[in-house]
């Protein structure tokens, strides 16, 4: 069986911040845009360190990754993420 496994994959990322508010990010390097948060370079984390990574889900399509990230920050998609995520 030959599986062709995408060059590239995408994380959407959920981080518990300090202040016990969520934090909900997408990206394709999530060890890079974790040390961006860690050293401050993010505008909301920035000062609600230090975080926690809660869950990490990955996508090999750019554009459903965005999508599943713009859900989660939805109303119906906090409480899915409440329910099943956290």
């Amino acid at each position: 069986m030959n599986v062709n496994l995408p060059l590239e994959t995408f994380t959407v990322y959920l981080l518990k911040c300090n202040d016990e508010t969520m934090y909900t990010g997408c990206t394709s390097n999530l060890s890079q845009r974790m040390k961006a948060h860690s050293d401050g370079k993010v505008k909301y984390t920035a000062t609600r360190l230090p975080l926690s990574v809660i869950t990490t889900i990955q996508f090999c399509d750019k554009y459903k990754a965005f999508q599943f990230k713009k859900y989660l920050k939805s109303g119906s998609g906090k409480a899915f993420s409440n329910k099943r995520l956290i």
